[in-house]
């Protein structure tokens, strides 16, 4: 439970980032992301949750 706390946190800290540091840049990108076709942004998605996986392995490897 401790090290899920931890990754949660963490994750919300990198989350966070964008918003605090670049306000006007996420507006933008916010408006921007209406006009991507679905199709595309699952994609997307999928392949990050594929590369995340992957670092969860590699982490679960090393440790």
């Amino acid at each position: 439970m401790k090290c899920f706390l931890s990754v949660l946190g963490m994750v919300l800290v990198v989350e966070g980032l964008p918003y605090f540091a670049f306000p006007e840049r996420v507006k933008d990108f916010l408006s921007h992301i209406v006009t991507v076709p679905d199709r595309r942004l699952r994609v997307f998605g999928l392949i990050i949750i594929g590369i995340g996986l992957l670092i969860l392995y590699v982490a679960r490897e090393m440790g």
